[in-house]
Formats: C-alpha cells, sequence, structure tokens
C-alpha cells in the first residue's frame, strides 16, 4: 500500500506514518514543519523506515503547485491521511488568515490534487467536535466535579447541527463539508472523522492545545519539586475545572484509520463522531485527582482564570455509529493511557 499523510510530522500524523512503516506500506509525508516537535517527529520516523520506503517532503499545503507536484511525482495513492492543519482555538484568534489558509484552502488543494491523479483513493480527514460549536442550548447539570448532559447519557452523535463558531470551528467545519461534498459531487471515496480530545506519545504540547499531555507535564514538575522540598509555583487553568471531554488515545486513533481503510468499499462521504465515549471522560478536576494519585502526591496546586471564549462545558461522543460501522471501539482506557503519556512526557522525546 502507498499511503500520503500530509501533516505527518506532527502528532496524529507521526503516530499514523509509524503505523504504517511498521506495515510495510511505502509511506509518504507533507510537512511544513511550522509546530514544535516536528522536527523531532521526522527523525523518529526516519529511523524506523527500510530503504525508499519512507519519503519526507517539506511543503505547506495551502501552497497548490506544492501539493500537485508532489501528487504527480509521487502518487498515485491508495490511502491519503489528511491530517495536516492548524489545530488550536486560541491560535486561530490570533491569526485567523492562516487558519483559513492552512485549514481550508490546504484541504481544497489535497481533495483537486486527488481528484486530478488518484480519484481510487480514500481520503480520510481529521475534523474536529468544534464543529458543533459552543453547544450552548444543551441543556447541563453540574456535579462537584464535573458537567453532564444528563439528555445525552451516550454522547452525542452525528445528528447534533452543525454550528461553526470561532475561526477555528469555521476553518475546519468548512473543510469537514468540502470533504463530505466531493464525495457526493466527484464521486471521492472520503472519511470524516470529528474527534473530542487526543493524547498519546509524540505529542508535544503547549498551554494552547494538547490538554492531557500539558497538564501532565504539570504535575510531574510538582511531583519533582514535593521530592525536592522545594516551593511549587501553581498552574492555571481557565474556567470552573469542571469541563469534560471523552479522551482518546493515539493507539486507538491508529487503529480507526486502519479501519476505515479496511472498509474503503463503503466510505463515500462517511462521517463519524470519534472519542473515547463516556467510560473514557474526564473533566479537569477529575484529571488532576488522578494524577495526584498516580504520582503519589498531594492535590495538585492551581489557580483559577477566566473561561475561554466558546468553550464548550461538556463534550462526550456517541460512537454507536463507528461501533456499527468500522467495528471499532476505543480499547486503551484512560487511565492506562495517561500513565503511558506520563511515561512519554518523562522519556521526552527519544522514543
Amino acid at each position: 500500500m502507498k499511503v500520503l499523510i500530509t501533516g505527518g510530522c506532527g502528532f496524529l500524523g507521526s503516530n499514523l506514518a509509524s503505523a504504517f512503516l511498521a506495515d510495510g506500506s511505502e509511506v509518504v509525508v507533507i510537512d511544513a514543519l511550522f509546530r514544535e516537535g516536528s522536527a523531532s517527529n521526522l527523525h523518529w520516523l526516519e529511523g524506523q523506515a527500510a530503504n525508499n520506503q519512507f519519503h519526507f517532503l517539506q511543503a505547506d499545503v495551502a501552497e497548490s503547485e506544492a501539493v500537485q507536484a508532489i501528487f504527480r511525482r509521487h502518487g498515485p495513492f491508495d490511502y491519503i491521511c489528511h491530517v495536516a492543519g492548524q489545530v488550536a482555538m486560541t491560535t486561530s484568534l490570533q491569526d485567523p488568515r492562516r487558519d483559513m489558509q492552512t485549514n481550508v484552502l490546504g484541504t481544497f488543494n489535497v481533495l483537486e490534487a486527488i481528484r486530478a491523479h488518484c480519484p481510487d483513493a480514500l481520503v480520510a480527514y481529521s475534523s474536529t467536535n468544534k464543529v458543533y460549536g459552543d453547544l450552548e442550548w444543551i441543556k447541563t447539570e453540574e456535579t462537584d466535579t464535573r458537567y453532564t448532559l444528563p439528555e445525552y447519557p451516550d454522547g452525542l452523535d452525528e445528528a447534533i447541527p452543525l454550528d461553526f463558531s470561532t475561526p477555528y470551528g469555521c476553518s475546519k467545519g468548512a473543510a469537514d463539508q468540502y470533504v463530505r461534498d466531493w464525495a457526493r459531487v466527484f464521486g471521492l471515496k472520503t472519511v470524516v472523522f470529528r474527534h473530542s480530545s487526543i493524547y498519546g506519545g509524540r505529542q508535544f504540547s503547549s498551554f494552547d492545545q494538547g490538554w492531557i499531555g500539558w497538564f501532565c507535564q504539570q504535575a510531574l514538575k510538582q511531583q519533582q519539586c514535593h521530592a525536592k522540598g522545594t516551593a511549587i509555583k501553581p498552574f492555571t487553568i481557565a474556567g470552573t475545572g469542571k469541563q469534560v471531554r471523552d479522551v482518546l488515545h493515539a493507539e486507538d486513533l491508529v487503529e480507526l484509520y486502519q479501519k476505515a481503510y479496511e472498509c474503503r468499499g463503503s466510505m463515500k462521504g462517511e462521517i463519524f463522531n470519534i472519542g473515547g465515549s463516556t467510560e473514557n471522560s474526564l473533566s479537569l478536576l477529575e484529571l488532576f485527582d488522578l494524577l495526584s494519585s498516580l504520582l503519589e502526591i498531594p492535590a495538585l496546586i492551581h489557580e483559577k482564570t477566566p473561561r475561554r471564549f466558546s468553550d464548550q462545558d461538556c463534550f462526550i461522543a456517541s460512537i454507536t455509529k463507528v461501533q456499527r460501522e468500522l467495528n471499532w471501539s476505543p480499547q486503551v482506557d484512560c487511565k492506562s493511557g495517561i500513565i503511558r503519556m506520563m511515561e512519554w512526557c518523562q522519556r521526552g522525546d527519544s522514543q
């Protein structure tokens, strides 16, 4: 199999590339190397490939001719995993034009290159739950540690109306719909995965993106302070800390993309909500309790700041459709996954 992965040096992309290399596939990666950690992920991937199995091309998907040139030179491809993107809502507010260029124009360029050079390939697009907006119309209830959705006990399914909010939501939502419509209008084989929160190795988390990894780093810092007997500097959280997401480990995500290819014959404009489901949902406060328990330290010290603009109180994906149609369910429970995440944070980027 010949696989193209856009954004292949990012968190999701590098995990996908590693899995396909291990399966013996020929892997072509496009990445602009804009994000911190992408060069490290590239070096990691280069160490796993056999001769002529891995090809890296530094390019920006927002540049149409660069994308077309890669398809002409290296195609046709059997599978395109389009996971390149601007992924932080806060960054989209700071630079909405760059956000639009990467997410909307970049996706358009990839779709048009597929249509011209490998129209029979499957394309899987990494979308987001932010296409559903702030969800303020959904009733929530508040407990001591989390917000809940009493009217959606099994999570939110694909019938929830779209309601793009923030430049990030608009750009990802527009791209999401382009991918869907290019199946309907031009007959491409496409699948859209609307992800909730994902985490795992090769994720270089920051304050703005990758919250599981970021708070694992903060917990490890506090553990070190306890061990040394030094003063602990509190970290900050936005809002009450009761915001909830269902979390999904990278290992399960890789299996999802592999399952999609196995079922490629029926992937013609399909859309799936993807997450860890109710069993793997966490609020910030619940994550902090878990981290302090795993590290055997007192409660994590943090300070609250005003709630982030356009933050969803609670998003838990209903995965009924993907379970039924792709025979996929998460296998890594959140406790085991977070232990792995902390281990990776402690090792750094060496593995």
